[in-house]
């Protein structure tokens, strides 16, 4: 049994049943699930958190779904990685990645967000998923529909990564490209939402689908020892993730879990679409759409859905929003697999971009604890390293012909 007591409007305080709704009818604001914290006091705790899997589901009881998860049960418990040699060349010592780009079963934090929506969804009797995406929740919607047996319809921008579009299509998903933007996928999808009675992750189901990724921040507290760090670098489309994480960590301090929350939380994105970090750098807590133009596609998002809270979260926590251009991009994905083995697609890439410009402004101090967040798998995103090598030599197979070219240009 779940303790979820109905759906609350952000803004007004408005309370709803748990239905399969997302805006509230009296000032439009969004809607989001409602906990009975007492009752969970009551059941979770540190010892029963170490007791449950190694996945997400060991925080079940704070996760929105009222029956047993019925999919993505090998979800989270992902790497949290000491990168000493990242860290090393960013002048950071106490610096970790948490490392969802080994997530299941589609290598991306998205995974998180499915597995929780999709369970959702059967409990609602639907039959049919769908969702509008920059790529990462079309692979997750599409492998846990499969998994659950259901039909699933996806919705995506024309132009995304050739691995994107085929690790959708090879779970037997309808996917349908949209000529234009995210955010003219997602008007099309809302819709065709009101006449097609369908499990949307990010519309209808999305109070519950966003609260899977407090999963993500659940986890980094965990794996530092039920502590929460200072410094959190977080990648932001939509805007969900960076409040998920806030809202996790602010959980655990209730439950007694952790210390008193002093996290700073930092919104990075890529230059060519920055409609949050512009506001945050700009002093406002609104943002101006944009028309994305960058290679970090899966957080392209121009007009993003929780991109006021995402403000308020960064300003909040005395973080702050920075992005970065899409050669940067391209480098931090190059640095990170270079030091630490990770390649990550290029969300991944401005994240960590985003840190090195931190430090380098002073906003995370070289002892501080910071966690970069690594939400997705560079496979995905290969075009954007296509230019930057050169093709492998070839040889005849012949030792001669090796030694030659180790004397002559071979840097081993």
């Amino acid at each position: 049994m779940g303790h979820v007591k109905g759906l609350i409007c952000k803004e007004c305080k408005k309370e709803y049943p748990k239905e399969p709704i997302h805006v509230c009818e009296y000032c439009f604001g969004p809607l989001e699930c409602n906990y009975d914290y007492e009752a969970i006091k009551k059941v979770v705790n540190k010892k029963s958190i170490e007791a449950g899997p190694p996945t997400m589901w060991r925080y079940e009881g704070l996760l929105p779904i009222d029956e047993a998860p019925k999919v993505g049960l090998k979800a989270g418990f992902t790497p949290l990685v000491k990168a000493k040699n990242l860290g090393k060349v960013l002048g950071i010592n106490n610096l970790y990645i948490k490392n969802d780009s080994v997530n299941h079963p589609t290598f991306s934090f998205k995974d998180r967000v499915v597995a929780v929506a999709v369970s959702k969804a059967i409990e609602f009797g639907f039959d049919t998923i769908s969702c509008a995406s920059t790529g990462n929740l079309a692979n997750s919607v599409a492998a846990h529909a499969a998994e659950a047996g259901l039909k699933s319809c996806i919705f995506i921008p024309d132009g995304l990564e050739a691995g994107k579009i085929l690790g959708t299509l090879v779970y037997g998903s309808q996917l349908i490209a949209v000529k234009g933007s995210y955010d003219d996928v997602n008007r099309l999808c809302s819709e065709i939402a009101v006449n097609h009675k369908w499990a949307f992750v990010n519309i209808n189901i999305r109070p519950y689908y966003g609260d899977g990724s407090k999963s993500y921040g659940y986890e980094i507290a965990e794996q530092l020892g039920w502590k929460t760090p200072d410094n959190v670098v977080v990648p932001v489309a939509g805007s969900s993730l960076i409040t998920k994480i806030w809202k996790a960590f602010h959980e655990f301090e209730m439950l007694g879990l952790v210390e008193k929350v002093q996290s700073k939380i930092f919104a990075a994105q890529a230059t060519g679409c920055a409609p949050v970090t512009t506001a945050i750098k700009n002093g406002s807590e609104n943002i101006v759409p944009v028309k994305p133009n960058t290679i970090a596609k899966s957080i392209a998002i121009g007009n993003p859905a929780d991109g006021y809270y995402g403000i308020k979260t960064a300003n909040m926590s005395g973080g702050y929003g920075e992005d970065v251009s899409d050669q940067e991009v391209v480098e931090s994905m190059k640095l990170l697999a270079e030091t630490e083995g990770i390649f990550t697609e290029t969300a991944g890439g401005v994240t960590v971009g985003v840190t090195k410009k931190l430090v380098e402004q002073g906003r995370i101090k070289p002892d501080e604890t910071t966690v970069i967040c690594i939400t997705g798998n560079g496979l995905k995103t290969q075009e954007a390293l296509a230019d930057c090598f050169e093709t492998p030599m070839v040889i005849e197979p012949k030792v001669n012909s090796f030694e030659e070219i180790f004397e002559n240009s071979l840097t081993v």
